[in-house]
């Protein structure tokens, strides 16, 4: 397929991704309020635990909660994931600069995401400001913050609510590995290990994950927009109780 024929497609799917979503709002939001959605599951059980409230005994499951990450984004800011994003949604996948198959399919799938949730939308809901995308590179030691920079500004990313990662790879790894379990088979992040994956995570504001979506897929995407305004009204009406 030619790349022009596949920057067709790509421009295809975002304004459906763009037209669609306001509409998918107003109906999520409608169908929520009535408890007739289901909202986005919880991903790694860890354990059940018995709960007695008020004399009456019942089951509690425990998920996993992802673990912290510290690195370091394309406008060479040091940040944590749980710390500098706490209460933020998270959209996290994975890639390396000088990768010329996956990557540029799943970033330029990333954008569409960035641009569903921009500001100046016609339905005012602040979505921008709930979720936070991210993209960890599996080659921190070739891309630096130089080169990480002039990647994000080619997806044209905006550098407030996109943030493409390098750090330190053991630490990146053993993320993709134990905390969003993405990647199979053993490894210490070493120099012979590699982790390449096209999954995006979805990863709620109390760091549960919500869901696996294949990057390259656009009904994934779809799905995934979908997902985080689920969500954000997930979070809202909670607040409201």
């Amino acid at each position: 397929m030619s790349n022009k024929a596949t920057k067709g497609q790509r421009f295809i799917l975002g304004l459906a991704v763009a037209f669609v979503l306001p509409l998918s709002f107003y109906m999520i939001a409608k169908l929520l309020s009535k408890d007739k959605i289901h909202l986005p599951e919880r991903y790694g059980v860890e354990r059940v635990e018995k709960v007695i409230d008020n004399g009456k005994e019942y089951t509690d499951t425990i998920y996993h909660k992802t673990a912290d990450l510290a690195v370091t984004n394309q406008l060479g800011d040091n940040v944590t994931l749980n710390g500098t994003l706490a209460g933020k949604i998270l959209v996290v996948d994975f890639f390396f600069i000088n990768c010329a198959d996956v990557c540029p399919k799943l970033t330029g799938n990333m954008t569409i995401l960035q641009k569903a949730f921009r500001r100046n939308r016609k339905i005012e809901n602040g979505l921008d400001n709930a979720v936070h995308f991210v993209s960890l590179s599996v080659d921190p030691e070739k891309d630096t913050v130089t080169a990480l920079r002039a990647y994000a500004d080619r997806y044209h990313a905006n550098h407030d609510h996109w943030w493409f990662m390098t750090g330190d790879k053991k630490a990146i790894y053993n993320y993709a590995r134990n905390e969003l379990k993405v990647a199979t088979g053993p490894g210490d992040g070493g120099a012979d290990d590699f982790v390449h994956t096209e999954k995006l995570v979805l990863i709620d504001a109390k760091r549960n994950i919500r869901g696996y979506y294949n990057g390259l897929d656009t009904a994934d995407i779809k799905r995934c927009a979908d997902d985080i305004v689920l969500l954000t009204m997930e979070k809202e009406r909670k607040h409201r109780r």
